[in-house]
């Protein structure tokens, strides 16, 4: 059985490192909002190139708060790709505002800079740019489009930690990014936990008292905040790991280049990538129109897939208010996509018999 994601051989590499940490933790006696935290913190945003990092709670929290803290609102529009996973939209709508879909680039599976002046309004506050599968976004075009139309660009970079675009790390392409640091991404905790970076130093501390019951020291609560804290042992497992961020991020692009080099299947269409740096291939995905066919046949040679996402937001019950709205590229993506096994741990052995399994493939 070659399994989709090894979590337990993943993690097994840092074992003393975090049996060290859970003693420092426990021999302490703090358990929030402490040394754990604040080290981490640094070297993230030290990482990603930003002025400050925020622990907290998740991803969706993140951003959440970043929206929050912009104080958009009811009758505020916030530009979404419509190929995402839900908590992108989660987050505008639990903001009272209104998510506007545009669609992907069909080989980048990203949202398409050049469709989104078309949705913009008097109400349009902010672009969210999702690096999704782990490839940064087009950031110069919405960068532009931004500074023309007086916008924020929030980086939902849940899936992209490391990854460099023109330069520049993710989580330092915008105004403000959120991270989720689930424990199957590139840099994943052994539980929830999420991060947002960025140069303001005023969202900065707005988002932190957010975060902490809209507090700004204890008892003292300027804005109707939330509960969203990172623990120090997530935060202290999280500080171990990212030291061997880039490393896992080039071993899932040597990964990735071996699939694209190798599975040949014309039934197949692989992703692609016009800058390698770019992409951090948290999700290897591609497309068949075969794919029930497909995963059956890889479920019968011991090869576990997932599909990223088999239903796209404005197509589930919980935004039932957009269900007539008819986005096809996006459609076509979920209805075909599929993701193969995708980890630093992958052997050279696994990844070759993928890629020969997958050539086998005939329907």
């Amino acid at each position: 059985m070659i399994p989709f994601l090894d979590l337990h051989k993943i993690n097994e590499r840092f074992r003393s490192q975090f049996d060290a940490k859970v003693k420092e933790i426990l021999d302490s006696g703090w358990y929030l909002q402490g040394k754990q935290n604040d080290s981490f913190c640094e070297h993230f945003a030290a990482f990603c190139g930003t002025d400050y990092s925020l622990g907290v709670a998740n991803g969706l929290d993140a951003l959440r708060i970043i929206i929050k803290a912009y104080g958009f609102g009811v009758g505020d529009e916030i530009i979404v790709p419509a190929n995402t996973f839900i908590a992108t939209v989660l987050a505008v709508s639990d903001n009272g505002c209104t998510p506007v879909f545009v669609e992907p680039d069909i080989n980048t599976y990203t949202i398409n800079p050049s469709l989104i002046k078309e949705k913009l309004t008097s109400r349009t506050k902010a672009i969210m740019a999702v690096h999704l599968y782990g490839q940064a976004c087009q950031m110069d075009e919405i960068n532009a489009i931004a500074k023309k139309y007086n916008l924020k660009v929030i980086e939902d970079a849940a899936q992209a930690h490391g990854a460099i675009y023109k330069g520049k790390r993710v989580g330092n392409l915008g105004d403000a990014a959120g991270f989720s640091f689930y424990p199957g991404k590139n840099l994943g905790a052994l539980g929830d936990a999420g991060g947002i970076t960025t140069n303001d130093k005023d969202l900065y501390e707005k988002c932190k008292a957010i975060a902490n019951y809209g507090s700004d020291y204890k008892y003292h609560h300027i804005y109707k905040g939330l509960n969203s804290r990172l623990d120090e042992m997530q935060a202290a497992f999280l500080d171990v790991k990212l030291g061997s961020l880039d490393e896992d991020n080039n071993r899932r692009r040597e990964i990735s280049k071996y699939y694209r080099d190798n599975i040949k299947n014309p039934n197949i269409i692989l992703p692609s990538t016009e800058d390698e740096l770019s992409h951090v291939w948290h999700i290897f995905a591609i497309r068949t129109s075969n794919r029930e066919e497909l995963i059956k046949y890889l479920n019968g040679t011991g090869i576990q897939t997932n599909i990223h996402y088999p239903t796209p937001p404005h197509k589930q019950l919980a935004y039932n208010e957009f269900k007539e709205q008819s986005y096809p590229i996006t459609e076509e993506i979920h209805n075909t996509v599929l993701s193969l096994p995708m980890s630093p741990v992958l052997s050279n052995r696994d990844v070759k018999e993928i890629a020969d399994i997958l050539n086998s493939f005939k329907n």
